[in-house]
């Protein structure tokens, strides 16, 4: 008899501690493991990144002047070696040579270089001198050609002969980086349709750092 008494007893207390435990609210452990912090160790939250965004549209129009007056034209980025520049169509951009060139005859064309931050004009300015004066007369428009495209340059000299126009360019973008373009633009029929266009997509030559 008192055997079947403690045995009652103790399932009654077993039936008791399921009860108090169903009643505590006790939920099942959590799918993700919660870490805890050491009491004396600080909590740092990262900062989410904010990486400015400097891509270009990959599209872009201008306005170029024609024997029609002014009309929008579209130019598609295109990516050199550090920089990029808007390329109009019937133009090609060789990126490994940094030159752009009408595509029905590349004699018409600009090598495009990106200029250290310690280029010395001077010295640019001599050896634009020597290389245009076997070309042709050499006249110097810097800091005149204020509606040129690139009337921000810095040095602008230009060669003419009966073979064409040679130009030596130095110009500064926007974002202060510095380039030199050498251009030549042959005699002939191709003349227009290479100088308005080129000077365009000169100026918006952009360093990518």
């Amino acid at each position: 008899m008192y055997q079947k008494h403690s045995v009652f007893i103790k399932i009654s207390l077993f039936v008791m501690v399921l009860l108090l435990t169903a009643c505590s609210g006790a939920s099942e452990p959590s799918a993700s493991p919660e870490t805890s912090t050491p009491v004396n160790e600080e909590v740092i939250i990262p900062e989410p990144e904010t990486t400015p965004d400097v891509t270009r549209p990959k599209i872009e129009k201008f306005e170029l002047m024609t024997g029609e007056g002014n009309q929008a034209h579209t130019a598609t980025l295109h990516q050199g070696e550090g920089f990029s520049l808007y390329v109009f169509d019937k133009f090609t951009f060789d990126a490994a040579e940094g030159r752009l060139f009408l595509s029905s005859n590349p004699e018409y064309g600009v090598e495009i270089e990106a200029l250290p931050a310690n280029y010395d004009l001077t010295q640019l300015e001599t050896k634009g001198k020597e290389e245009l004066e076997g070309f042709g007369e050499v006249s110097d428009y810097s800091g005149e050609l204020v509606e040129h495209p690139l009337g921000s340059a810095e040095l602008y000299l230009q060669a003419s002969s009966d073979k064409g126009i040679k130009d030596y360019i130095v110009w500064r973008s926007e974002t202060g980086d510095a380039f030199l373009f050498r251009l030549h633009n042959p005699k002939g029929e191709e003349a227009s349709d290479f100088a308005g266009p080129v000077l365009v997509s000169l100026s918006t030559v952009q360093s990518d750092s």
